[in-house]
């Protein structure tokens, strides 16, 4: 396949480099970049903001949108994201302009937690900007598969150490869409994401499939998904951002609504009529994408049977410098049910310092037990609580001394039958994640609870929450992921409390451990 010689009308002021072939070359080089160097500078202006993250993923400057890849290339991990150069539009004013003349950002890391910022992989030029799409690496290249907006899709190419020169190509004759990319035998498919489509039984997210030999020519194969009778998507749903991986012995399909967030499709893949059919449906954002709501995911290989992935979080409050931000990296797998199961990957714990354990105790009802020696806004808590027949509990972090401001995680506890008329009356129960009240500022949005199906059988309630200034995310039982973005306002919002409805509740485990930041 040869390079695309065309004109570049859209290329934008962005400092870029071309850089040699090799590592050694590349460290080198990397030292003096000019990139490099303002990156520098300017996370250090930005960390004194108090609402940036110190353990989550940030563009090094300006904001960012999705994730694009998580690929393992030479010995390393690769994150590639949607970033928005100011160069063009440097003054604020002008922000919502460079979300038109976007470029796709880079980022290195050995584990997955700790992350390296690397210039600008792709910048506009034939295209006006780069969209959402997907990588897939070969034994000696990786291919880049994405939408170039004012041109068509686009395939860029890269073979060196870090993934820093990348050769366009196209745009290629495929439709242009959010996407991603994969290969059976000697064949390439690319997934191109649109709008939903009605069918007289359900709301489908429209999912068009491509196929190519050589990454120029593309046939098109028609609708991937084969729907069957169960109404699985709104009709307020989208299929932007497609991923799909193949996870234990089913298949994953993550895509993103601009309603309704992050999603996936489980299900069984027909690899000779190139159709996926779903099983299951469910989200990783329990309500509506803004203010402060789950964004789009994006998976990466894992090696063992799972896959990696990771999703960005909007704002909900403006600034002048940067916004959204990513989640930590979580791990999928398929539990004995066939459903998903996320953690976090287990290279979080890295990031563990100063430890505190409160041994077993009980929740008294209607009581609020303040945790005292429990305190921080970059912390992990890990917590396991037995309700017993208490109808809600509650643990609320971020908390100020007199409960002017707390992020509430709430279970409810329906686990007991809630009827004598029989099972058509019985509710699973429910986990939510509330920030109705965990700021006073004027000019922060907070958005309605996050709330997810939780069944837990017969198990303990298990949560691992993870606090990172502005960023609250929730595993519950390593079965429902909730999280969102949240703004306290008072110095002294860093308390942690419990609470149990009704009756009594037993603290069975309570761990909590303050986090280091991932940029030393």
């Amino acid at each position: 396949m040869e390079k695309t010689n065309q004109p570049e009308p859209y290329a934008i002021p962005t400092p870029h480099q071309t850089f040699s072939s090799t590592l050694a070359e590349q460290l080198e080089e990397l030292k003096t970049n000019e990139l490099m160097v303002r990156f520098a500078e300017s996370r250090e202006r930005l960390a004194a903001d108090p609402y940036r993250p110190a353990y989550h993923f940030v563009s090094p400057e300006s904001s960012m949108n999705d994730p694009n890849a998580i690929v393992f290339w030479r010995g390393r991990w690769h994150l590639f994201f949607i970033a928005m150069p100011p160069d063009e539009f440097p003054d604020p004013v002008d922000i919502p302009k460079r979300w038109y003349r976007t470029s796709i950002g880079h980022a290195v890391s050995d584990d997955l937690v700790h992350w390296k910022d690397l210039p600008y992989a792709i910048n506009p030029g034939i295209e006006k900007a780069c969209f959402s799409g997907g990588m897939l690496v070969e034994d000696n290249r990786v291919i880049s598969f994405y939408p170039g907006i004012e041109a068509g899709q686009m395939v860029a190419v890269s073979e060196d150490a870090l993934l820093l020169n990348w050769r366009k190509h196209g745009p290629v004759n495929s439709s242009r869409g959010d996407s991603c990319i994969w290969k059976e035998g000697d064949t390439y498919y690319g997934l191109t994401g649109t709008r939903i489509k009605y069918l007289p039984d359900a709301w489908w997210p429209q999912m068009k499939l491509w196929a190519t030999k050589d990454l120029v020519t593309w046939e098109g194969l028609g609708n991937f998904i084969l729907h069957d009778k169960t109404p699985l998507t709104s009709r307020q749903d989208e299929g932007a951002c497609p991923d799909f991986r193949r996870i234990g012995d089913k298949y994953i399909l993550s895509f993103f609504s601009h309603t309704n967030g992050g999603q996936y499709f489980l299900g069984d893949y027909d690899n000779k009529a190139h159709r996926f059919i779903p099983y299951h449906h469910d989200r990783f954002n329990h309500g509506t994408v803004a203010p402060g709501g789950v964004h789009a995911p994006r998976m990466g290989e894992d090696s063992e049977g799972g896959v990696f992935n990771i999703l960005n979080i909007n704002h909900g409050l403006l600034s002048d410098d940067w916004d959204h931000v990513m989640s930590l990296v979580q791990r999928l797998t398929l539990g004995p049910d066939n459903l998903l199961r996320i953690e976090p990957v287990p290279a979080v714990a890295s990031l563990r310092s100063t430890h505190q354990h409160i041994e077993e105790m009980a929740i008294p009802a209607n009581e609020e037990i303040v945790l005292k020696e429990i305190a921080g806004n970059t912390v992990e808590l890990e917590v396991e609580i037995e309700p017993q027949n208490a109808r809600w509990v509650q643990l609320n972090v971020l908390r100020s001394q007199n409960a002017e401001e707390q992020t509430s995680i709430t279970f409810y506890n329906y686990d007991r039958k809630m009827s004598r008329t029989g099972a058509i009356y019985d509710t699973p129960g429910v986990i939510c994640l509330d920030n109705s009240r965990s700021t006073t500022l004027p000019d922060a949005w907070v958005r309605p609870p996050e709330r997810a199906e939780m069944r837990r059988g017969s198990e303990p309630l298990k949560l691992r929450i993870f606090i990172d200034r502005s960023v609250v995310e929730v595993f519950a039982n390593s079965k429902q992921y909730l999280a969102m973005r949240v703004y306290p306002e008072r110095a002294d919002s860093v308390g942690v409390s419990l609470r149990a409805q009704g009756q009594d509740a037993l603290l069975k485990r309570f761990n909590a451990w303050q986090m280091k930041s991932i940029w030393g």
